[in-house]
């Protein structure tokens, strides 16, 4: 995916969205095509665990979001804006997570302080004190205190705004509508104009914004303390955080808006909620709404950027080497985006920690693929993919994970798809080891293969399709250097200009003026806008398949 564009789907959504609205009509439902709003709500349910939230907490948010639109007499195109703003309002929350647990320690439970304090007051700043270098040896803790008392604040104080111009990004790479994005670039501003970045106030904010993040923090208040505590939490932000018509319609009529969410089945009942738009995505347009996902997904860790479609291309190409037919090929590509779909769920003070790990972490770790399948079986396009994906960690031994399935119990495609995914994971760069070179990782892959822990023939084909494996050509973006595009990637992979300097062999003060001159090229502020930017540009990851090649022998 190159630059800032939007996928192809994106003209089909635009039509669909201005077309269908006005009629009231919906499309027939072809068996191969599958409903944007599927893959969104399934992304939220792993948006929900990176908050430290029960899945189905944005889904719950969405239908709160649609009856306040409702009781607006908001006309059917407008509660569609609502709704996949309530949806994807806090989706690139988690881009800068490699940041947020390098000042605080545990990501997840930073976002979760969210909900349990109201913004801007004494006891919100004082939770966010506390959890500075939390959880590690009292020394550290002091060193990571300083270094936030002299530059981290700021990179902090900017962290919110950018989350609303990723999700503004991500919104356009789906092919959303204007108004979405603008919803989800104002989604952390307030009524008082005390928000993120705070350029607006009362009217000024879109009312989309406005009533998703309003149901946001109802949501949490109702599920946690019943409708009374949602109506206190409504009338008590109402002309701060709040519109207060908004909040003043929500306590009003609570007891509506709120009932029977705890009845229903939420996930059925978002799905059938959408507001006569039924985005409907089919072959080239469903890969490119995948690859959109995976690559957002992959932002949560300087380590993982561009890892998804990287196993994707390496499992088709060995899929089809070991003999798989196209429509096997089509969907081992696509489960090769969506296998670490689960990594939201789990704390990047763990994914990006360059130490042991405690048992406890790797129960966690252990638990991912089972948090993709969770957040893709309730979808009927999307449950086969998660079925594959859950068992890419599985081992023939048996000491794979999550399930410990062994043997002929692990498909052949998920064969295929744990040797795709165990050769690019060696190939790239992990908080405790550098990455390895193609021979390394096919002698590693083979030692797997030889302990009956990966298939031969599936590590054969792998191996035969690795091997085509050239430089990332690229067209030098933006009018980055050469120099500059090295600079960008190792950057992207948080590394600090000392790190840049001595791998690029260059003094701190170039490697310093470097960063600078890209920041100023790609209008960029921050590691996590750097990274979004190498993805889109393909600078990440900095190889691919010879296309050329791909059909030989």
């Amino acid at each position: 995916m190159q630059g800032e564009q939007v996928p192809r789907h994106s003209a089909l959504g635009t039509a669909l969205w201005t077309g269908l609205a006005s009629s009231g009509m919906r499309p027939a439902r072809d068996p191969e095509q599958v409903r944007l709003a599927e893959l969104v709500a399934a992304l939220s349910l792993g948006i929900d665990l990176g908050f430290g939230q029960p899945m189905q907490h944005v889904l719950r948010q969405c239908l709160i979001a649609l009856r306040l639109a409702e009781r607006l007499d908001m006309d059917v195109e407008e509660r569609g804006t609502v709704y996949y703003t309530a949806l994807l309002i806090n989706v690139a929350c988690h881009s800068d997570a490699h940041e947020q647990a390098k000042w605080f320690g545990d990501d997840i439970g930073l976002k979760s302080d969210k909900y349990a304090y109201e913004f801007g007051t004494m006891r919100a700043a004082a939770a966010g004190l506390r959890r500075i270098g939390a959880s590690n040896p009292p020394l550290h803790r002091f060193r990571v205190g300083l270094e936030f008392a002299l530059y981290g604040h700021r990179e902090v104080e900017n962290m919110i705004t950018e989350h609303a111009q990723r999700a503004r990004i991500f919104a356009g790479q789906l092919g959303l509508p204007a108004p979405v994005s603008a919803g989800l670039g104002a989604a952390y501003e307030q009524w008082d104009g005390k928000g993120w970045p705070g350029e607006l106030s009362g009217e000024q904010v879109p009312i989309v914004a406005r009533i998703a993040q309003l149901a946001e923090f109802v949501e949490v208040a109702h599920r946690v303390g019943g409708v009374d505590a949602a109506k206190a939490l409504a009338r008590r932000r109402a002309g701060g955080q709040f519109d207060p018509r908004l909040a003043t319609l929500l306590a009003d009529e609570a007891d509506a808006i709120l009932d029977d969410l705890d009845g229903i089945g939420t996930w059925d009942a978002v799905i059938a909620a959408e507001p006569s738009l039924a985005v409907l995505l089919c072959g080239a347009e469903f890969d490119a709404a995948l690859l959109a996902v995976a690559n957002f997904i992959d932002l949560k860790s300087p380590y993982t950027l561009g890892h998804a479609p990287a196993v994707a291309e390496l499992a088709a190409e060995a899929g089809r080497r070991y003999g798989l037919d196209e429509a096997e090929v089509t969907m081992l590509r696509r489960a090769g985006l969506v296998h670490g779909f689960g990594r939201l769920g789990v704390s990047n003070s763990i994914w990006d920690r360059a130490g042991p790990l405690s048992a406890g972490d790797w129960e966690r770790v252990r638990m991912y693929p089972y948090v993709t399948e969770r957040m893709l079986h309730q979808s009927p396009s999307l449950s086969p993919l998660g079925a594959l994906a859950i068992q890419h960690r599985e081992r023939l031994d048996g000491s794979g994970y999550p399930r410990g399935l062994s043997g002929n119990a692990i498909t052949r495609s998920a064969r295929l798809l744990g040797a795709a995914e165990a050769y690019q994971t060696k190939r790239e760069p992990r908080p405790h080891r550098p990455a390895c070179n193609a021979e390394q990782a096919a002698e590693l892959l083979r030692a797997e293969a030889a302990a009956d822990r990966l298939e031969p023939a599936a590590v054969d084909a792998v191996l035969r399709a690795s091997g085509h494996r050239v430089p990332r050509r690229h067209d030098a973006p933006r009018g980055l250097t050469s120099r500059e595009i090295d600079v960008i990637r190792l950057l992207a992979r948080g590394m600090s200009n000392k790190q840049i300097a001595q791998r690029l062999v260059i003094t701190p003060k170039t490697a310093s003026n470097h960063v600078e001159h890209i920041y100023a090229k790609i209008d960029a502020t921050s590691r996590a806008s750097a990274a979004l930017f190498a993805m889109q540009h393909g600078l990440l990851p900095d190889e691919e398949l010879a296309t050329a090649e791909r059909t030989s022998p």
